[in-house]
Formats: structure tokens, sequence, C-alpha cells
């Protein structure tokens, strides 16, 4: 490839995608064409495609911090990054994030950590009506169906009980309030970015890591991860990954890092009957490192859980054709194909930020480990995209795979990193202030 072709290939890509983001939000609203982003019982007046939310344009307590913390990342996180030492990085990233979630949140004030999580779609009530595990586990299953006297909520039928059960947990030690919950769902999610920086530097990637980290800290998907329970899962694959890189060290604890890392593999495939595809990610991560040791004990581990569950009342495999009626029994058939199988990929950008685009028009150029796992994050995402079960909320659905992408960003020339930051914290900004998405 011709060094100008090499050199533009970026540009357009950054170009399609800021493109197609625009795309997906005029061609709904210039045409009048009803994509049923958000439930039948929201006028499309009130809906702002590709997102599950409407237009809102709106400060609040929150924007100042935003605001700040936008420009002092910027401005001192690039040589933050590369300054700080190995310890100090991590804190600082965890810190960062956390900050940085917790202002774009409360940009609605403290509503913005709650109201998402004591909907009555979410798991948070059901959560707190659970009085005997044992019984939920096996009447999960006959409550999934929308006919079903006594039918679970949206997000309940959608999902095993993993995510269910962990709010459970929040419950029976008094942190089961919607604000009590949100704070420490964004607490969890701020742990993405010291693991994603973890994994890279385990694997040898240590530059990469620094390259990185304040595009994984200033994400723009941020915006989701504060008020979402996703978040939660995308925080306990990224701690797999950081316990699989460790089972590639030829170690004497080699084999138990891969049976860590496949009891939270487990745990994610319980919370989420999409998430199996991320193994696609995690296959990425021992294909860069060319170590397929940990492979069979991790996957003995992940299987142990599951079929724990089983034991226990709830069979993912019985589960899993109960959900795909529910769905397609639901606004699911209502959501064009043809506009979605784009309009997904569009919100994706949105929420990883455009300059991800960018980054992938490079991703041949990123070390070994890097290239692996983002260019596996693609493929688990086209696979999820192919089932189709994955029609609009991918704000919130595909948040596991998006710091795998933002990898790609570290392939990109110096000169673009601070205006590209500046890009991403932009994106971030005005998609909270703008858009009031349900997540």
């Amino acid at each position: 490839m011709g060094s100008h072709v090499r050199s533009a290939l970026p540009w357009l890509a950054l170009a399609g995608a800021l493109g197609l983001i625009a795309a997906a939000i005029l061609v709904p609203l210039s045409t009048g064409w009803d994509v049923h982003a958000r439930s039948a019982r929201y006028p499309m007046s009130r809906t702002l495609p590709p997102w599950h939310g409407e237009w809102m344009p709106r400060l609040g307590p929150g924007t100042a911090p935003a605001l700040l913390l936008a420009v002092l990342g910027i401005g001192y996180g690039p040589a933050l990054a590369r300054r700080l030492g190995n310890g100090a990085l991590l804190l600082a990233s965890y810190a960062g994030a956390l900050c940085w979630l917790l202002a774009l949140a409360t940009v609605d004030g403290t509503d913005g950590l709650s109201r998402v999580l004591g909907h009555r779609s979410e798991y948070l009530r059901t959560a707190r009506s659970v009085t005997d595990i044992g019984a939920l586990l096996h009447t999960y299953v006959a409550r999934i169906p929308l006919d079903a006297p006594d039918h679970w909520p949206v997000h309940v039928a959608g999902h095993p009980p993993g995510m269910v059960l962990f709010f459970v947990g929040l419950d029976r030690i008094g942190l089961g309030g919607d604000l009590a919950a949100g704070v420490v769902v964004t607490a969890v999610a701020a742990s993405i970015a010291p693991a994603v920086l973890l994994t890279l530097r385990i694997l040898g990637e240590e530059t990469t890591a620094r390259r990185v980290a304040p595009f994984v800290v200033l994400t723009p998907a941020a915006v989701t991860m504060a008020v979402s329970a996703d978040a939660v899962m995308a925080a306990v694959a990224a701690w797999a990954m950081v316990c699989l890189a460790l089972a590639t060290r030829p170690t004497r604890w080699a084999v138990a890092w891969a049976l860590s890392s496949g009891l939270l593999f487990g745990c994610l495939v319980m919370m989420s009957y999409g998430l199996p595809v991320f193994g696609v990610v995690a296959l990425g991560l021992l294909a860069g490192r060319r170590s397929w040791r940990p492979l069979v004990p991790c996957a003995l581990a992940a299987a142990a859980v599951v079929l724990g569950f089983a034991v226990a009342g709830f069979a993912w495999w019985e589960a899993f054709p109960v959900l795909v009626d529910r769905y397609w029994a639901g606004i699911a058939t209502q959501r064009p194909a043809s506009y979605w199988v784009w309009g997904n990929v569009a919100v994706l950008l949105a929420t990883a930020g455009p300059l991800v685009s960018a980054g992938l028009a490079r991703a041949p150029d990123l070390p070994r480990a890097s290239r692996a796992i983002t260019l596996a994050a693609v493929t688990a995402i086209t696979l999820a995209s192919i089932s189709m079960m994955s029609k609009a909320e991918v704000e919130r659905i595909w948040l596991p795979f998006v710091p795998w992408l933002t990898l790609s960003v570290a392939a990109l020339p110096d000169r673009w990193l601070r205006w590209g930051l500046a890009l991403q914290v932009a994106t971030a900004l005005l998609v909270e202030h703008l858009v009031a998405t349900f997540w």
C-alpha cells in the first residue's frame, strides 16, 4: 500500500464514521421513518435514533466538573500517561474514569445515577422482591414468556439470572437503593480502564497501554457506563481478560489464573445471552500471545459455572430459545433491520467515539496482541449483528467490546492523539448534554 493511501485511510474512515452517525440521525428525522428506537408507547417526536433516547438539550450540576475534567484530560492526560509509574498510572486511570463517569451522570443530578436502575423494567426492583434464590432459579425460565401469568420485566426476561443475583447481593448488604446501586455500578464500571491497561502491560505492550490510557479513561462510552448494568458485565469481561493474560505467562500460577479467568467468563455468560461471543475476544488474546495453554482450564471453569447454575435450577440452553421467542414477541419485530443493521454501527461509533474508526483503519499497525484483540472485538460485534438479536440499544449491549475497540487509537500517528482525544471528549459532552438516553 502506498504511503499516501495509507495516510489517507484514517481520514476516510473518520469521515465515514461521522457521515454514518449523521445519516443515522437525519434519515429518520427527514423521512418520518419510525425505526422504533424506543417502545411504541413513546411518540416518534420524542425519540432520537439511533440512540434509545430523546433530544433534550440541557445543563446540570455535572456540567462544570465534566468540562473541567475534559480540559485537564486533554491538556495533561497524554503527558501523565507517559510519565507516571505503573502503579500510579493504574490508580490515576481508575480515579480519572470514576470522576468522568460521575460528572457526566450528574449532568442530570443524582437522578442521573438512580433513575435508570430504579425503573420498573430493570433488575433492581425484581432483586428487592427475591426471598428465595433457589425458587428464583427454578422458576426463571417459566417466567420469561410475555404471556406468562407473572412474566419478568424486560431486562430480567432478556438476561440470565446473573445480573439479578448481583443486585440481590447489593440489596442484602444494604446497597439496594436506587442511588446506592447506581454508585456501586459506577464504581465497578470505572475499573474497566485500569483493567484494560493492566492487560496490555501483562502482554508486554506497555507503550500501547500508555498511548491508549487517556482514551479509555475519557471514553464517550461513559455516558452509558455510569447508568447501565451492562457496564458491570463490561467490567467482568475486562477483569477476565486480565486473568487470561496472566495465565499466558509460564509461571506456576498460570493454571490458577486460567481457572480464575474461566470463572469470570462463566459469570459473564450467566449475565447475558449475547456475551458468549466475547469468547472470540478471549481467543484473540490467546492468538496474539501465541499461547493456547490456558484455553482448556479456562473453558472448563466457565463450563463449571454454567453447569452449576443448571444444577441449581437454571439451564442456560433451555432458557435461550424461550428468550428468543420473547424477544421476537416484543418490539424487535417493529425495528426494521434495513435501518438497524447500519444504525447499530453508527451508535456504536458514537459510543466508542468516532476516532476509533480512524484507529481501526490503522489496526494492522498495532503490536501483535493488541491487533489480535482489536480485530477479535470487531469479529465478535459482527457476529452479534448477524444474529439480529441486537437491533437498537447497542450503546449498552455492546459496552463490553468498546474498550477493546479503543485500543486501535494507539496505532494513530502522534499528531492525531491530542486533537483526537479532544474529539472523543467533545463527543461525550455533546451526547450527554443533547440526548437524554434511557441508560
